[in-house]
């Protein structure tokens, strides 16, 4: 499968300016193929080929008009044409129904908060034996290497985000040896907001909130940036300085979310989720914590990483009545207010924790060897039991020579 790896870049002043030029030149050379197309769709003449684009690109590059699309790397310019094929086709393959409808194509601005340009392997860069990441026309960047890459990378795309910083991504090829040895537990996962996840057997992970933590400071950041004038250097500085009160709110969240995805499926053979409805209960009172939870990136690093290592991974429906049914005797007792965590089965007379309760339902429901060992399932109340991922020090950066595979090494 194929993975993406982020490093951070820390280029100079004069690389942070060719690498300015490099992002214009791209969103120009999008939004001209974009506007030809547009152009060609209101008079109702035939879709304008991708072939026909790259002929435009070179005849623009010898008039007076763009000829500073020369300045920098051919290889960013043709990525640009690439990427606005693959908007189109991902905009006609969602009204087709083969996924998820899309909008139209729309153009960039150079006020846009992300800024991306991708290098492929005709472009020439490399990573030099100093460890630095040369791009054409660019020079060496600095990168701050936090791990060694499992295989050589076949593109990068440099970012910028909103928040000024830069980043390096590749995307690599992993085989198979990274399969996990088999191993026997099996869990269910039941999302919440006051506990982030409980787990089938008993376990419950306190929600971090990052964002809550951090509105103090983002308010008073805000207030500070409501007061600048408009279109001046201290207004930019000051949404420079609430784009980083954001981004470390989203880093830690997910950091969070990394160590916990890791940390389940390398105890567990087995996963089960429950596939919820975000996008609903982002429309209610709920919506910031929902939000700040971030339950779909953290289910889509479970599914993923079960892929990689040999696990197993299940998404229930989210119809599924997994808080209204006893675990113990698998009887359906009603739906019941939020405000109810524990609930005796008037079956069995079972005193159920609520979450625990649909943990392991959601595993039942997968059809994974579910059991209540550990679960709160008896006759009175019993404290629940917490335990959070901490937060893992550092690994020391390892040199950069020591990534076999790696082109220039």
């Amino acid at each position: 499968m194929q993975l993406r790896y982020s490093f951070r870049l820390y280029p100079s002043a004069g690389q942070r300016a060719a690498l300015a030029r490099a992002f214009g030149c791209a969103r120009v050379v999008f939004n001209d193929a974009l506007r030809v197309r547009e152009e060609a769709r209101a008079a109702g003449l035939a879709f304008v080929t991708s072939a026909e684009l790259s002929k435009n690109l070179t005849a623009a590059k010898k008039t007076p008009e763009r000829a500073w699309l020369g300045e920098v790397s051919a290889v960013i310019l043709q990525q640009s044409l690439r990427d606005l094929d693959a908007a189109y086709r991902n905009f006609f393959d969602g009204l087709k129904g083969k996924r998820p409808k899309t909008g139209a194509p729309r153009f960039k601005s150079k006020r846009d908060n992300r800024q991306s340009l991708r290098f492929t392997a005709n472009a020439a860069w490399r990573i030099t034996v100093g460890g630095k990441l040369r791009l054409p026309k660019i020079g060496d960047v600095p990168v701050r290497w936090s791990r060694v890459l499992p295989s050589a990378p076949s593109t990068v795309t440099v970012v910028k985000d909103s928040a000024n910083r830069y980043f390096a991504s590749f995307v690599v090829e992993t085989g198979a040896c990274e399969v996990l040895p088999l191993t026997t537990p099996e869990v269910g996962i039941d999302l919440g907001l006051t506990h982030f996840a409980v787990l089938s057997d008993g376990r419950k992970i306190d929600s971090p909130r990052f964002l809550r933590r951090a509105e103090k400071k983002l308010k008073r950041e805000q207030q500070r940036l409501s007061r600048k004038t408009k279109g001046s250097s201290n207004r930019t500085e000051a949404r420079i300085k609430v784009a980083r009160a954001h981004a470390r709110a989203a880093d830690a969240r997910r950091e969070f979310h990394h160590q916990l995805s890791t940390q389940l499926i390398r105890e567990n053979q087995a996963v089960a989720v429950e596939d919820l409805a975000v996008k609903g209960l982002a429309r209610t009172r709920l919506a910031k914590s929902v939000h700040d939870a971030g339950w779909s990136a953290f289910v889509s690093m479970l599914e993923y990483k079960a892929a990689r290592y040999g696990r197993t991974f299940h998404r229930i429906g989210r119809f599924e009545p997994t808080s209204q049914v006893c675990s113990v005797c698998g009887v359906k007792d009603g739906p019941k207010p939020l405000n109810v965590r524990m609930w005796t089965c008037g079956a069995c007379g079972a005193v159920l924790d609520r979450d625990i309760n649909a943990a392991v339902n959601v595993a039942k429901a997968a059809g994974l060897a579910a059991t209540a060992c550990r679960a709160q399932v008896r006759r009175a109340p019993v404290p629940a039991q917490r335990s959070e991922a901490g937060t893992h020090p550092k690994q020391p950066t390892r040199p950069v020579r020591e990534q076999a595979g790696i082109p220039g090494l």
